[in-house]
């Protein structure tokens, strides 16, 4: 049975059209695309026992925020190793088992949810969900550019679009699937009208003679809960709701999974030596670094262009991934406290939505344009505007926070689409950049092998953002605690000043909460939580801009014998 999967048997036919295969490639890269959509998971995971606050023991935006990058570790470890295998059995074969990987992943990431132990999350949705991305990834790229090699920047654009528009589809979905699971804890009515206690840095109340463990929700918080339930402030049960996230891993796993399998079973590949009709290979082109020698897949890492391509590639992710894995949550830490008639929470869903338009729209976009501008001439583009616009971002928000207007909204929203648009196009561009330095004949498996410094970008980024965040969110509680009133903050937390780093830990007290009780005039510091977060970045860019200078045409001692003159079609 197996065999019939392998690559010899999908050899297509005489008179075959070549533009059946991208239709099943931009389906498999739409499914494990909505991984760029995984910040939608962020809020209820971080509330799956308080479900419309956080309570003592739900997990911390740190950690849920690594689940993402586990995902992207194990897609690029799972390209690097499946590389040579992708070439031997087809993509046909390595489908089905993405499939699989996808969608079991999904399947026992909601079992972890439902149980609330999170390293079964880990293990589906980022070990074995993520090498589901990994062999999807790698299988239509390489299918892609050997049916198109006249056309190589614009078939890994129609691929790896996908990919970026995967999170467009898959946002809406998600949260009408966690809308139609949420059901709301039970409340006990407003905050000054219940008894509530503090213990440990856990707030309690008494429901039927026993005391409870309970949240006191925020107007703004309930914000994030379905419209249709018109939720009440104050305060509600811990433990009682459901924030929908297992119910919507169930769905999305068996969904995924079927489209995946059907779109496996529609791949092709060309007979060895195929050739468009009326196409001829043209001839080295120095200029563009375009070469029609071949490189083997373990020659190719011992040149330096191998690596200074992996530095362009690792920096230029590590730059976006870190931003689109809390997108949401960032967008509403800089404007929803200056702006919040403007970014509630459905302007922040939409903005992850515009992420990811942009995203698929820069891959086709870019990674077409470099067929005429040529490739290492695309990346120069990317990094130096790069470093303009993420230094623009701290600026948007120091200036929001001081003049709260719509302008520097505008602003920001700019700067980040058009970078989602290079980080896109950096994906898209990076297999057309790797089959004209070192031929086509290996590029699946020198692309897989290439795909490990996403992985490492999977953690750079993420690592910076919630570290460099999270000392942020510490120095700046500590600087509004000192300015607070102590009578007003044991009244308002049940606990002393003295007690404060026991409350932050039960995330008792947030700057949110802070700010309710701040003397007048306290600039609220929560927009500028990721100023220097945009500055490393930039720094990053500026080193992935040098090593890209220095990529030139492979020598001659690395290629392989030459290959027969292949016959057209």
């Amino acid at each position: 049975m197996f065999d019939s999967l392998k690559k010899e048997h999908i050899v297509a036919g005489e008179g075959f059209n070549r533009w059946k295969v991208p239709p099943a490639s931009i389906a498999i890269h739409l499914c494990i695309g909505s991984v760029y959509a995984w910040s939608i998971f962020n809020p209820p995971l971080i509330k799956e026992f308080g479900v419309v606050a956080a309570s003592a023991d739900d997990w911390s935006l740190p950690s849920v925020v690594w689940i993402f990058s586990v995902a992207i570790v194990f897609l690029g470890l799972a390209a690097a190793f499946a590389g040579k295998w992708l070439e031997e059995v087809g993509p046909r074969m390595v489908g089905l088992v993405a499939a699989a990987c996808w969608g079991g992943g999904f399947i026992i990431g909601g079992l972890g949810i439902m149980t609330h132990q999170l390293w079964l999350v880990y293990l589906g949705y980022g070990v074995i969900g993520g090498c589901g991305l990994g062999l999807g990834y790698v299988s239509p790229v390489s299918t892609l550019i050997r049916w198109f090699p006249d056309r190589r920047g614009m078939a890994t654009g129609l691929a790896i679009m996908g990919f970026g528009g995967g999170a467009m589809i898959a946002t809406p979905i998600k949260e009408t699937l966690l809308s139609l699971f949420y059901k709301a804890p039970q409340y006990l009515g407003a905050e000054g009208a219940i008894n509530v206690v503090t213990e440990g840095g856990r707030r309690l109340a008494e429901v039927n003679g026993q005391m409870v463990e309970v949240v006191v929700a925020s107007a703004k918080q309930l914000a994030s809960a379905p419209a249709a339930l018109q939720l009440q402030e104050g305060v509600y049960v811990v433990g009682t709701g459901n924030t929908g996230a297992a119910s919507t891993f169930f769905t999305l796993g068996i969904g995924y999974f079927i489209v995946m399998v059907i779109a496996a079973f529609s791949y092709r590949v060309p007979r060895e030596g195929w050739l468009p009709a009326g196409w001829t290979p043209p001839a080295n082109d120095k200029r563009k670094m375009i070469t029609q020698n071949h490189v083997h897949i373990d020659q190719a890492l011992k040149t330096p262009q191998f690596w200074l391509l992996w530095i362009v590639l690792c920096f230029n992710v590590t730059a976006g991934i870190g931003v689109i894995g809390v997108a949401k949550t960032m967008m509403s830490d800089i404007f929803g406290t200056t702006l919040p008639l403007i970014v509630n929470s459905a302007f922040a869903a939409t903005y992850v939505f515009m992420i990811s338009v942009f995203n698929m729209v820069g891959r086709f976009f870019w990674a077409s344009t470099s067929d005429f501008i040529g490739r290492k001439n695309t990346y120069h583009i990317f990094f130096v505007l790069g470093i303009i616009l993420y230094v623009s971002i701290p600026f948007a928000a120091g200036q929001v926070s001081v003049n709260p207007a719509v302008t520097w909204l505008v602003m920001f929203y700019a700067a980040t689409m058009i970078i989602f648009t290079m980080y896109g196009g950096g994906f898209a561009t990076i297999p057309a950049y790797l089959a004209d330095i070192f031929g086509t004949k290996y590029v699946g498996g020198i692309h897989g092998r290439l795909l490990t410094a996403w992985s490492t970008a999977g953690v750079l980024g993420p690592l910076a953002i919630t570290k460099l965040r999270e000392a942020s969110v510490g120095n700046s509680i500590r600087d509004l605690a000192a300015q607070v009133d102590p009578a007003a903050f044991q009244a308002k937390f049940g606990a002393g000043i003295d007690q404060l780093n026991q409350l932050v830990a039960a995330k008792t007290v947030t700057i949110a909460r802070l700010m309710e009780i701040a003397p007048a005039g306290t600039v609220d510091p929560t927009s500028s939580l990721y100023n220097t977060t945009m500055y490393a970045m930039a720094a990053l860019l500026v080193i992935a801009l040098v090593c890209n200078w220095l990529v030139k045409p492979v020598h001659e001692s690395h290629h392989m014998a030459t290959d027969p003159v292949p016959s057209k079609a």
